[in-house]
């Protein structure tokens, strides 16, 4: 607490240049992904593909997938130049203190005076600030859905269900928002110069709310999930559970080709009642040892404890972005700076922090996305040790040819942004040698895997 204390008086000196100073990190950050996404794009110029990928990947689908990869490189570049102009633009032009302000007009003209505190005029602002900026992103998401990824065959909705998606959107923040965002004032008008502590267990607590209601009453509004038919798959897949222990309640299937025509598979749930969710789109073009492999991966991040790690340390995160909002909230100089001279809202306070705070957060992006793909390596391990080397390789080769994934990337690209290793990578660790190549090792249906995972547990 002393040295939040003493940070805070540094900052708070009328003089200290916050305006400049975020406007500079903002632009600083705009140049350097502009920079990597230059690199990047001399990767996807490329007219041949990787060693790795030779006689897996046609010549035809490589030069889709840089297509598809140049195509969204380019709109990557115009949307981020896009949104720093918005940003500019509400920093320059005052947007907030006058939207506050009208707002605040509203409250008062239109509420009666026992709804016109700092809370509601802070919902009223937010819903304000969030549905201007939703109808100034409209074009980026329509060029986005229906010409990018419909010119690649990927966007599978309409214009009706697209424009019903934004409204559910926009009706469930209200729903959520409301009540989440009035929590957040309240504890921090309640509990005084310590407000991070109870700040960060009510972050918690509803980040589990969220992890038990998501797929009962959110997930619904968008997709349908129905439990996978009987069959080999789900015999499959409910053995692969009974080896590992994991704790399967329900097989579900997602009806994701209704948007895209994207694969993908997952599991959610608290540590005693798991669900796994297979989208209809990878079970329709793969065979069924190949889906029985990418879920033996999935199932590795929670054998090895991968989610519950990443879990911890997200809340570490947290709990340092709530101590740090400690020292801005009643800073004068940095409301000042943006045109807050006689109030100075809570949420007005976090928005700016969190402009100050984006360059540390870059260098959090770049150290998780590192220890992401360590993860990836060792889940992908898991699923070799448990008999899957072949039908791993295979399906990953065939999730890129779907998905038309970048099959090779620059390295400082893709320290900053992906998650996962590229396909090349993955293949050479397998040790996957091409399409005559069999990766070594053999099908081990003996207890290892389980007992390590009562290990990791």
């Amino acid at each position: 607490m002393y040295v939040l204390q003493r940070l805070g008086r540094f900052l708070d000196k009328p003089l200290f240049p916050w305006k400049n100073l975020i406007v500079g990190f903002s632009l600083a950050q705009y140049l350097f992904e502009s920079y990597l996404s230059l690199r990047q794009y001399r990767i996807l110029k490329q007219t041949k593909p990787p060693k790795a990928l030779s006689g897996e990947v046609s010549q035809d689908v490589f030069d889709k997938s840089q297509a598809y990869g140049r195509a969204k490189s380019k709109f990557g570049l115009v949307s981020s130049l896009y949104g720093q102009l918005q940003n500019y633009s509400i920093i320059y032009y005052d947007a907030l203190p006058r939207l506050w302000s009208l707002t605040g007009v509203w409250l008062v003209r239109y509420f009666p005076a026992a709804y016109t505190g700092e809370i509601m005029h802070t919902l009223v602002f937010f819903f304000t600030f969030n549905i201007i900026t939703t109808v100034l992103n409209l074009p980026i998401s329509y060029y986005s859905t229906f010409i990018l990824e419909e010119k690649f065959g990927f966007n599978k909705q309409t214009l009706r269900l697209w424009v019903t998606d934004l409204l559910k959107g926009q009706a469930l923040m209200a729903a959520f928002g409301a009540p989440l965002l009035s929590g957040f004032l309240t504890i921090i008008q309640k509990t005084g110069n310590g407000f991070f502590y109870y700040l960060w267990l009510f972050s918690v607590g509803v980040q589990i709310c969220a992890i038990t209601i998501y797929p009962i009453l959110i997930l619904p509004f968008f997709n349908k999930l129905s439990p996978l038919q009987e069959g080999q798959l789900k015999t499959s897949v409910e053995a692969l559970a009974k080896r590992l222990q994991f704790p399967l309640k329900e097989l579900y299937v997602l009806d994701g080709s209704k948007r895209s025509a994207h694969s993908n598979a997952y599991f959610y749930g608290l540590p005693w009642k798991k669900h796994i969710v297979i989208y209809d789109t990878l079970i329709e073009k793969s065979e069924i040892e190949e889906v029985v492999a990418v879920l033996s991966h999935e199932l590795g991040h929670w054998s090895l404890g991968h989610t519950t790690k990443l879990f911890g340390i997200n809340q570490f995160h947290m709990f340092y972005i709530f101590a740090l909002f400690s020292v801005f909230i009643n800073n004068r100089s940095l409301y000042q700076s943006f045109g807050f001279h006689n109030e100075f809202p809570i949420i007005i306070g976090f928005i700016l922090f969190s402009d100050a705070l984006a360059p540390m957060d870059t260098i959090v992006k770049l150290l998780m996305n590192i220890l992401s793909r360590t993860f990836e390596f060792q889940a992908d391990e898991f699923a070799v040790k448990l008999g899957y080397p072949n039908e791993l390789a295979k399906s990953l080769i065939k999730l890129q040819i779907q998905n038309l994934s970048t099959m090779d990337a620059d390295w400082m690209y893709a320290s900053y942004h992906f998650s996962h290793p590229i396909l090349p990578e993955r293949l050479g660790a397998l040790g996957w040698y091409g399409q005559q190549g069999k990766v070594n090792g053999k099908r081990d249906d003996s207890d290892k895997p389980a007992k390590a995972a009562d290990r990791e547990l």
